[in-house]
């Protein structure tokens, strides 16, 4: 009995012993570190042993941890005007060119690749990794990365099932209720708008193809051909590498309507970035909001858009319009150059917002509707008044509309104008606020927070030596094969052949005909 009770005890510890994880969140996207950091969290919380990666370094020193300083990839946006609220006011852009996204990510590659502070960890032969975890936008060459350490692979992806994600791990889904995350169309689509998303869908991967594709190729066989040299092995083929992940964690939840159905190995994670309990607020915050009588509304547009790019005349209007309104509205702005500020109106440099947004005093969220931040509104059941700029915002959006939690204003001139009645509607009509609170109840009802079940299936993914076992077959199924195009054109064969058979039988026998009455006559 005792040796059955020690044989368990050395299975159980050998069972959890830490891992050593890779987690790299190279691109210069405050929201985007803010994931890479939850995963951190959840990992060293469960004993495994994490280097990350990292464009915003944290300061934490512990024995499991190591960090990878690559802050200077913040040169990447700090003078890129377009990437401004005020750029995008002037210009009333509405989706971003693919093409300027696919450029971002892959000189975001080439910087973190070369950085010299990468290069020595990947020069250095005795670090090795059980399992590597790195965010996906745009660029694969990260997968070189479990090419060099020999495990398995998972992507983290900011957003949720698009098909731009979905081919990394399965047939990519349908254009014509399928949009791509740049896209500000919601199935379902009207005709104009099938053939706008099937066009997109198209040039992305036109673009994807011929332009970003071969320079990823030829990053990845610069930088991880000659460390594998030294290994004393060969550097497999690009796109034989690319598609080999083992999973996809999505920072989504099951709380949104239009889910596209998804394989196996792609699991949806979202809200693990959110610290629970949350932290509390400073005390001044806590008092403001406290003492609040008409409740608070809350105003950021997210860590990555500033308020302060936007017109002086803009902002000054929106004081004026929060001013005439009874509720305290905190408005994160970046500066501290506003002047006449009303008295209902507190301005922060910097917000906690899970802690603002969990008070039960906050009646609202304006927001430009960012993944995170739209995670955190359902996570507190708080509705929104959505201003969407760029990127995915526009999906999110009509989303949380579709869900009937929010209201939806469009960046213009005339934002104070037109944001006063949606602020007036959602604090009249106490529907949204009760769906918030509807989605918020179906977001928490899970079997397993996202927290730990992020690091159970990374585990999973390393005990099961890359977990084949939940890979969608489908992803090595030939084009022409899905499309049973190998049929078609044995069926178009066939009825050819049958048809020239036929044209010829029917004129022998026309010939033979005429040929009768020659004789006849």
């Amino acid at each position: 009995m005792k040796w059955l009770i020690l044989l368990s005890l050395i299975y159980y510890l050998s069972d959890v012993e830490g891992l050593k994880v890779l987690v790299c969140f190279p691109l210069p996207v405050k929201s985007l570190s803010i994931l890479g950091q939850g995963a951190v969290r959840h990992l060293m919380e469960a004993g495994h042993d994490v280097t990350y990666i990292t464009v915003y370094p944290l300061k934490l020193q512990a024995k499991n941890f190591r960090q990878i300083d690559i802050s200077s990839n913040v040169a990447l946006v700090a003078k890129d005007e377009t990437l401004t609220m005020g750029y995008v006011l002037n210009h009333k852009l509405e989706r971003n060119h693919p093409y300027q996204i696919q450029e971002f990510a892959q000189e975001a590659v080439r910087m973190t690749l070369n950085h010299e502070n990468v290069k020595k960890l990947l020069e250095d032969p005795n670090v090795h990794f059980d399992v590597i975890i790195t965010d996906l936008m745009e660029s694969e060459v990260y997968t070189g990365l479990a090419v060099l350490y020999n495990c398995p692979m998972v992507w983290l992806y900011s957003m949720g099932a698009h098909w731009q994600v979905l081919r990394m791990i399965d047939v990519a889904s349908n254009p014509a209720y399928d949009p791509d995350y740049l896209s500000p169309n919601m199935p379902p689509f009207t005709f104009a708008q099938r053939v706008e998303e099937l066009w997109s869908r198209i040039y992305w991967q036109y673009l994807k193809t011929f332009y970003t594709q071969p320079e990823e190729r030829r990053i990845y066989e610069a930088v991880f051909g000659p460390l594998m040299a030294k290994r004393g092995r060969a550097l497999p083929d690009y796109e034989d590498v690319m598609y080999n992940a083992s999973l996809v964690f999505a920072n989504e939840h099951d709380a949104t309507r239009n889910r596209l159905s998804t394989p196996q190995n792609f699991k949806y994670i979202g809200g693990f970035h959110i610290e629970e309990p949350v932290k509390p607020l400073p005390k001044d915050l806590q008092e403001l909001i406290d003492n609040s009588k008409h409740g608070v509304i809350y105003f950021s547009m997210g860590s990555f858009l500033k308020s302060n790019s936007l017109p002086r005349k803009l902002v000054m209007e929106l004081l004026q319009m929060f001013g005439e309104l009874k509720q305290t509205v905190i408005w994160k702005f970046e500066d501290n150059s506003l002047q006449d500020v009303p008295k209902n109106v507190h301005i922060v440099n910097w917000a906690p917002q899970p802690s603002i947004l969990a008070h039960p005093n906050v009646r609202m969220f304006i927001s430009h509707g960012g993944q995170l931040s739209s995670l955190e509104a359902i996570h507190f059941g708080k509705p929104v008044i959505g201003v969407p700029v760029f990127f995915d915002q526009f999906t999110n959006i009509f989303k949380a509309e579709r869900n009937g939690y929010a209201l939806r204003v469009p960046l213009s001139h005339n934002l104070p104008k037109d944001l006063k009645p949606a602020i007036t509607t959602m604090l009249t009509d106490d529907r949204y606020a009760k769906k918030a609170k509807e989605l918020s109840a179906l977001y928490h009802d899970r079997l397993t927070k996202p927290g730990p079940a992020l690091v159970y299936w990374v585990e999973h993914v390393v005990r099961t030596r890359g977990a084949p076992h939940l890979r969608s077959p489908a992803l090595h199924v030939p084009l022409y094969q899905r499309l049973y195009l190998d049929l078609l054109a044995i069926i178009l064969t066939i009825v050819s052949t049958f048809m020239l058979l036929l044209m010829k039988i029917c004129k022998k026998k026309t010939n033979v005909k005429r040929n009768d009455r020659k004789k006849t006559n």
